[in-house]
C-alpha cells in the first residue's frame, strides 16, 4: 500500500522530476539561493536538507552518496568541508523558503527557497 505516501509530482514523468530536483539542489548548494515556484521550493527542501545531513555525517559512505546525487564534485567536497561548522548545532531546518509575488505569464506562486545560516 502507498496510502499517505504522497510525493509532489510536479507535471513531469518521474526520470525528468528527479533530474530536475537534482539540478535545483545542486544549484541551491552552489549558490545559497534560488528563485522558483513554491511547489519544487518545497519539493527541493527535502533533498537539501537530506545532502546537508549528509554532509553533517562526514562519513566516507555519506561522501559518496552526495556525490552520487549531487551533479558536481568538487561542491560535494566543499559542503563536506563547512557543513560541520556551519550547521553543526542545528538539528534540521537548514533551508528557509519565502514567498514573493507571483509570476507574470501564469500567475504561478513564486518563492526563495534559501539556505539558513549558522547566527539564524
Amino acid at each position: 500500500m502507498r496510502h499517505r505516501c504522497r510525493v509532489p509530482e510536479l507535471g513531469r514523468p518521474a526520470d525528468q522530476r528527479k533530474a530536475m530536483l537534482r539540478s535545483l539542489t545542486t544549484a541551491l548548494i552552489r549558490n545559497g539561493q534560488i528563485k522558483t515556484t513554491k511547489a519544487r521550493a518545497k519539493a527541493v527542501r527535502t533533498t537539501a536538507d537530506h545532502m546537508i545531513t549528509l554532509a553533517k555525517d562526514g562519513s566516507l559512505a555519506a561522501r559518496r552518496r552526495a556525490m552520487g546525487y549531487l551533479y558536481d564534485k568538487d561542491l560535494v567536497h566543499a559542503l563536506f568541508a563547512e557543513a560541520k561548522d556551519r550547521y553543526g548545532e542545528r538539528n534540521g531546518g537548514y533551508t528557509r523558503i519565502v514567498r514573493t509575488v507571483r509570476r507574470k505569464g501564469d500567475n504561478a506562486e513564486m518563492a526563495i527557497i534559501e539556505l539558513v545560516g549558522e547566527g539564524a
